[in-house]
């Protein structure tokens, strides 16, 4: 007959008189476990367990094998799965999308083997997003290939008090057929008996809406075809060998399907751009979709239109996604309990961000912290799904989440302190947009600036200047709608250059009507005319050319009154740059223009303006067919330009130079100077370098390779065109950058 593992082990433990603490420290097994065996409450310790002992206790291999052989008798028979216990939750019969997760789940489970590391799928996302009915429908969609039963247990992280990991066990060993009086008292032994169970077993386990690592981990089975699939609004990227799937917003076809099959074929069909819109409205975000549907259902004389209707309201939107006991805001909440600190307050005041994406030295300007304890916060925030982190440095809200982020801004902080952050935000914002654009017209910004962010490059400029532009301009309008004119008035005016650079963007007429109406607004003519002007050079990128012209002669009248001599030459020259190119009617205008902005220049002094003008000058004389002239002119303004007494930026200056030698080139090209046109096109390009505008290395690198190809010189003009079409297309030219493919496909084959 068997001994009960119990008295055979006091037995031996007696034998080679140890104490109890004293086998603990020998075996690493705890006072606490065994104290349980000797008493009969864990009857059936696992193998390993024992084999530890057995070594502490030095016994021999009968003693070993007789404690080996109680352990296991000891140990409960398995009864199979018991019905009722771990069920899976019904599934609404209407899952969609999710095929990419779908396929990848499945082809985990492929992996599950018998002598393999039990799988582990960690789906993760922000709340709402549909991770539960994930995990679950692939549970049933799996359910044939884990014949020995599949089981559900709700962790409950997001309560105030999570389910305990002991319960959870408990709840897991009596589905898998241990009656309650078998099972351990002892967690690790409740652990141990788990993972002996289904080392044997093909199952799938779902533990849904998991608090945090340490609760899933006594929680997984060592080995066997097991696979277990995890879900929880943080990430668990510190649970070791799991694979991770984050789960985003459904697509916009996606979630008007989830739409159509909650409420019907027969009104989603009726009304599809109602059945867009409120999909959008709902952010895609599955719970949403589908409190929206059931709101549907439940209202059958209502359109999804008029649905959509009462979501437009940004105020009620969150008020009005609530069905029954299903709210978006409820589920949001959930996850803010779980935050404190300065996570908690860059949650509410990043909802005054105006861009859709910041990054950490914002939410350390809203908060106050520093830039590593705003990072930990955003961080956090991630990890309980309320942002999203597309890559590294920048966050993102879902749309619904920014809504429940500024009712809770609204309710917990007042008014005055809002306010106060929102200044301060669109203050910094302010601030280094000037900082930057600096540095394209006066170089680095000034030794004693600090500030969060680093400016250390003309890169750096440029880089914080477009991933921050939403943020920015917004400030910008917010200036002026408070009247903080010489606030807009000087941010802009350090942006004038940098424009040059960035004309896709889209933006820039708004700017500049920003500032030239600040000006006017401070009765400043003089700063009115030069931002007329370069309202002006706005309205020709949006090829609004009559508007941009009559802009620039507005700013040729103010500085007429203020008796500025330089500004009449700028808005001139921006007049003739308004001029439509393809157009002869305006030929005369634009070389009295051109010939007088450069008359003024020489009058001021402008040793940056006058080629600007000349490039403009010997353009129209290109267009009237008087090569020739063009010719005499660039030589002249070049000779000019390369006196080393010639003042100016070195920067600007050698832009201009670069302008002007392309226009010579061009004008080469025109009569058939080939050799002259390479020569002048490789000048020009090695000075435009100093401030590369897209557009204008482009045409030169086009024209280059068009001087090349009459040369003969096939891969040389190959490569200036390929370059050609790729600086067009950048910077928005689409036609041009068509127009230089065709050039490059009328090359001759390589030999």
């Amino acid at each position: 007959m068997v001994s009960s593992f119990g008295p055979l082990l006091r037995s031996l433990r007696q034998a080679a008189h140890l104490t109890i603490e004293e086998l603990s420290h020998a075996s690493g097994v705890s006072v606490r476990a065994i104290g349980s065996m000797e008493r009969g409450a864990s009857r059936g310790p696992q193998q390993r367990t024992v084999q530890a002992l057995a070594e502490a206790l030095r016994l021999s291999d009968e003693q070993r094998a007789e404690l080996v052989e109680a352990a296991r008798a000891g140990r409960p028979r398995p009864r199979g799965p018991v019905p009722g216990a771990c069920e899976l939750p019904r599934e609404a019969g209407d899952f969609t999308g999710r095929a990419r997760e779908l396929e990848t789940l499945r082809l985990l489970a492929e992996q599950a083997g018998p002598r393999e590391a039990a799988v582990v799928a960690s789906i993760s996302g922000t709340a709402g997003i549909g991770k539960t009915a994930l995990a679950v429908h692939t549970a049933r969609q799996l359910a044939e290939e884990f014949p020995d039963g599949c089981f559900y247990v709700d962790l409950r992280g997001m309560d105030s008090a999570p389910l305990t990991v002991a319960t959870a066990l408990l709840r897991l060993l009596k589905a898998l057929g241990v009656t309650e009086r078998r099972v351990p008292s002892d967690e690790e032994e409740r652990a141990g008996l788990y993972r002996a169970l289904l080392a044997d077993r093909r199952c799938l386990i779902v533990l849904d809406n998991a608090a945090d690592e340490a609760q899933v981990r006594p929680l997984l089975p060592a080995s066997g075809a097991v696979m277990t699939i995890v879900t929880s609004r943080r990430s668990l990227s510190g649970l070791e060998g799991a694979r991770q799937i984050p789960l985003g917003q459904l697509t916009d076809q996606e979630a008007a399907g989830l739409l159509q099959a909650i409420v019907g074929g027969k009104r989603t069909e009726a009304d599809p751009d109602g059945v867009a819109r409120l999909a959008r409205l709902c952010g895609n975000l599955p719970l949403a979709v589908r409190i929206a549907g059931n709101r549907l259902l439940s209202r059958p004389g209502w359109t999804v239109s008029q649905l959509a209707g009462r979501l437009g309201d940004e105020e009620r939107r969150l008020e009005s996604l609530a069905a029954g006991d299903l709210a978006v805001a409820a589920a949001f909440a959930l996850s803010y309990r779980q935050v404190s600190g300065t996570a908690r307050v860059a949650f509410r005041r990043l909802a005054l961000a105006a861009a859709p994406d910041f990054g950490v030295p914002l939410a350390a300007v809203l908060t106050g912290a520093d830039l590593y304890e705003a990072e930990d916060a955003l961080e956090e925030l991630v990890e309980l799904g309320l942002l999203t982190s597309p890559y590294a440095g920048r966050y993102v809200f879902h749309d619904l989440v920014r809504l429940y982020a500024r009712t809770q801004l609204e309710q917990e902080e007042p008014v005055a302190v809002r306010q106060e952050a929102r200044v301060r935000m669109e203050s910094w914002l302010l601030d280094v947009a000037g900082v930057a654009g600096r540095w394209f017209k006066d170089g680095a910004p000034p030794p004693e600036w600090r500030s969060t962010v680093t400016l250390d490059s003309r890169q750096e400029a440029s880089d914080w200047l477009q991933t921050e532009g939403t943020a920015w301009l917004e400030a910008l309008r917010s200036a002026a709608r408070r009247g903080e004119h010489a606030t807009v008035v000087e941010v802009v005016g350090s942006l004038d250059w940098f424009a040059d650079l960035w004309r896709p963007w889209g933006h820039w007429r708004e700017v500049f009507e920003l500032s030239s109406g600040a000006a006017r607004a401070m009765g400043d003519r003089l700063q009115e005319a030069v931002h007329l002007n370069w309202l002006s050079w706005a309205l020709t990128v949006e090829r609004r050319h009559e508007e941009a012209e009559a802009t620039a002669l507005r700013g040729l009248e103010a500085a007429r009154e203020v008796g500025d001599v330089r500004q009449q030459g700028w808005a001139l020259a921006y007049a003739s740059e308004a001029l439509p190119r393809a157009s002869t009617e305006t030929l005369e205008r634009d070389l009295d223009y051109s010939r007088r902005a450069a008359e003024l220049f020489l009058q001021a002094g402008d040793a940056e303006g006058y080629p600007q003008a000349m490039m403009r000058h010997m353009s129209a004389l290109r267009r009237a067919g008087r090569f020739e002239d063009a010719v005499e002119h660039g030589l002249s303004v070049v000779a000019t330009m390369r006196d080393p007494a010639y003042g100016g930026s070195s920067a600007m200056v050698s832009y201009g130079l670069g302008a002007v030698l392309s226009q010579l080139a061009h004008a080469c090209l025109a009569l058939e100077r080939w050799e002259d046109a390479v020569e002048f096109f490789h000048q020009a390009l090695g000075e435009l370098s100093a401030h590369p505008i897209l557009q204008v290395v482009g045409r030169a690198q086009r024209g280059l390779g068009g001087a090349l190809r009459q040369l003969g010189r096939i891969e040389e003009a190959r490569k200036a065109l390929t370059e050609a079409a790729r600086l067009l297309e950048e910077c928005g030219l689409t036609e041009e950058a068509a127009k230089v493919a065709e050039e490059l496909g009328d090359l001759p084959d390589p030999a």
